[in-house]
């Protein structure tokens, strides 16, 4: 058995646009996949603080250090500019490897800027 575990969070990212005709996903400053062990197309839960929206799509890298944050395709519908949101990523453990698991849990700022790393 597989269980699924958070492995990584962007706490209080700001949306800083939108592209509604896109084929979908999110785009995300590269530098903070990094920071928050995002990889390059892997599946992230979208939750908008704003207005309660979730949704799962996938992440694709942005510039390094833009603080870009882009909703991209139909998501554009539930998540607006300026929005907040937190992107989270999960993965599928063992519940041996669930009890070792340590999330990165990256706090950005205003302008989605590091501001803490847990």
């Amino acid at each position: 058995m597989l269980v699924k575990i958070l492995k990584g969070k962007l706490h209080q990212a700001t949306v800083t646009e939108t592209k509604m005709h896109y084929a979908g996903s999110i785009a995300i400053d590269s530098a903070l996949m990094e920071a928050a062990g995002i990889l390059p197309y892997e599946a992230v839960l979208v939750a908008d603080v704003t207005n309660g929206q979730r949704l799962e799509t996938y992440a694709v890298p942005a510039e390094a250090n833009s603080g870009r944050v882009v909703i991209l395709g139909a998501a554009a519908h539930r998540i607006k500019r300026k929005d907040v949101v937190i992107i989270f990523s999960f993965g599928y453990f063992s519940p041996e490897e669930a009890k070792n698991i340590k999330p990165k849990i990256v706090i950005v700022d205003k302008g989605n800027r590091v501001k803490d790393n847990q």
